[in-house]
C-alpha cells in the first residue's frame, strides 16, 4: 500500500491547497522529497535551489542543502579572522545587494539568537590593492561580533552551528517577505522584478536546528504569518521533525487571516500530514486532522522538570500514559504499550503493568501525590528519556517497524 517517493510528490503536487503540512521522523525522507518534488514539476536544467534561481524558475525550496552556500574562512595560522563566506549566488544577491535586506536580516537573526550578537557585511574591497583581479563583492562575506556594551565586546568570533543556521535561514526569510510582496502584485509590469514570475511552489524543509522553545515558537508563528499573508497563487509546502515546530504551524494554519475585513485566507486551505517510512521503501502520506504535541509537549516539560528535581510523585506516570496514549493514535498504533522500549525479545518490557499499578486513580486523591520509590523513580526518567527520543525522531525504526 505504500507509495514511492515520485508518488508522494505527485500528490502533493496535485492538491489544490495553499499549504501542505508535514510532520516526518529524521531518516524518513524530507529532504529527498524536496528534490523529487523539484524534479517532477520543473525541467531538469532549471534549478530550484536558491543558488540559481533564475526567470524559468517554477519552484524554490530552503533544505540543509541551502548551508552550502555558506562556509567558514578561518585560517588563523596566517592572522585571518573568522569570516562566513558566501557562494556567489543570484539569491543573496538579489536580496542583499539589489533589494538591501540587509538590515532586516540582521533584525531578524537577533530576533531568533541574541540582540548583542552583531553580523556585519562586507562592502567591496581589493585583496591587494596592487591587484584589480582581487577584488571582493560587497555581501559576499559577513564577520559577528558580540556587543556586551562594556571593555568585553568580542570582535571577530566564529559562532555556532546553529546560530550559523539561524543566520542563513534569516536571509531566506527575508527573501520569503520580497517575492511574496512582489507577487501580490497581480499586474506583472508593475512588479520591482519579474525573476519569480513563473515561481508556483516554496518547498521548506525543517528550518529549525536548535532554537530554544521561546524562539522556535516565534519562528514558526512569523512564517505562518507570512504565508497566510501570501494572496498571490503561491503554495507552500513545509516538512519537519520537530513537534513544537509542527505544532504551532498547524494552530497558525487553522486560523483565520483578515485582510480590510476579508478573509484572505481560511483553515480550509491547508492539509496536514504524517510522512511514515515503511518496511520495503516505500512512504505513507497520512492525512491527519489532529496534533498530539500541544497539551502534551506540556505534561513532557513537567516530566522532565519531575526528573531534574527529583520531585516525582504518582501523577507524574499518568502524564506519561496521558502523552503514550496520544501519540500513538497519531502515529497509528492500536495501543499505547507498542511505544514502550522493548525487551530483547522484541516484546514490550513490563512497564504496561508498572504504569498501569502506578497512575491508577486511588480513591484517596492524597495518595495521588504520595512519594513513589527509588526504583519507579528511576523508572519514570527512563520512559521520559525514550519519550524524548521517540519525539526527537531517535526511535522511529522501532516505531516503522509496527504494521
Amino acid at each position: 500500500m505504500g507509495k514511492t517517493l515520485t508518488e508522494i510528490a505527485k500528490e502533493l503536487k496535485d492538491s489544490p491547497k495553499k499549504v501542505q503540512l508535514i510532520y516526518a521522523f529524521n531518516g524518513t525522507g524530507k529532504t529527498r522529497l524536496s528534490r523529487e518534488f523539484k524534479d517532477l514539476i520543473s525541467n531538469k536544467d532549471i534549478n530550484g535551489d536558491i543558488e540559481e534561481v533564475d526567470e524559468r524558475a517554477t519552484i524554490l525550496y530552503y533544505n540543509a542543502f541551502t548551508e552550502d552556500l555558506f562556509h567558514w574562512d578561518n585560517d588563523l595560522e596566517y592572522g585571518i579572522n573568522p569570516v562566513l563566506k558566501i557562494k556567489p549566488n543570484s539569491f543573496t544577491k538579489w536580496v542583499l545587494e539589489e533589494e538591501g535586506q540587509d538590515i532586516n536580516v540582521i533584525t531578524n537573526f537577533q530576533k531568533y539568537t541574541n540582540e548583542k550578537l552583531v553580523p556585519a557585511f562586507n562592502q567591496e574591497y581589493l585583496k591587494d590593492k596592487k591587484k584589480p583581479k582581487s577584488k571582493v563583492d560587497a555581501f559576499t562575506e559577513v564577520t559577528f561580533s558580540f556587543k556586551r556594551g562594556n571593555d568585553e565586546d568580542s570582535e571577530n568570533i566564529k559562532i555556532s552551528k546553529g546560530e550559523e543556521s539561524n543566520f542563513i535561514w534569516s536571509i531566506f526569510y527575508c527573501l520569503l517577505e520580497q517575492l511574496i510582496d512582489t507577487l501580490d502584485e497581480p499586474e506583472t509590469d508593475k512588479r520591482n522584478t519579474n525573476k519569480f514570475d513563473n515561481l508556483e511552489y516554496i518547498f521548506i524543509d525543517d528550518p529549525v536546528s536548535s532554537l530554544d522553545e521561546n524562539h522556535l515558537i516565534s519562528l514558526a508563528v512569523d512564517l505562518a504569518q507570512l504565508i497566510k499573508s501570501s494572496e498571490s497563487n503561491l503554495k507552500f509546502i513545509i516538512t519537519t521533525h520537530n513537534p513544537l515546530f509542527y505544532n504551532v504551524l498547524w494552530n497558525e494554519f487553522n486560523n483565520v487571516m483578515k485582510k480590510n475585513n476579508e478573509n484572505i485566507y481560511k483553515p480550509k486551505k491547508c492539509n496536514r500530514y504524517r510522512l511514515k517510512k515503511l518496511e520495503d521503501e516505500k512512504l505513507e502520506l497520512i492525512s491527519s486532522k489532529d496534533s498530539p504535541f500541544a497539551y502534551h509537549l506540556y505534561l513532557k516539560s513537567e516530566l522532565e522538570k519531575a526528573v531534574d528535581t527529583g520531585e516525582i510523585y504518582k501523577y507524574h506516570f499518568n502524564f506519561v500514559r496521558n502523552i503514550l496514549e496520544k501519540t500513538s493514535t497519531f502515529l497509528g498504533f492500536p495501543n499505547w504499550e507498542d511505544l514502550l522500549p522493548k525487551s530483547n525479545d522484541g516484546r514490550p518490557n513490563p512497564y504496561k503493568s508498572r504504569i498501569l499499578n502506578i497512575s491508577s486513580h486511588s480513591k484517596h486523591s492524597g495518595e495521588e501525590v504520595h512519594d513513589v520509590s527509588d526504583n519507579d523513580k528511576r523508572v519514570l526518567g527512563f520512559l521520559v528519556d525514550h519519550i524524548n527520543k521517540i519525539y526527537d525522531g531517535n526511535v522511529n525504526y522501532k516505531l516503522e517497524g509496527k504494521k
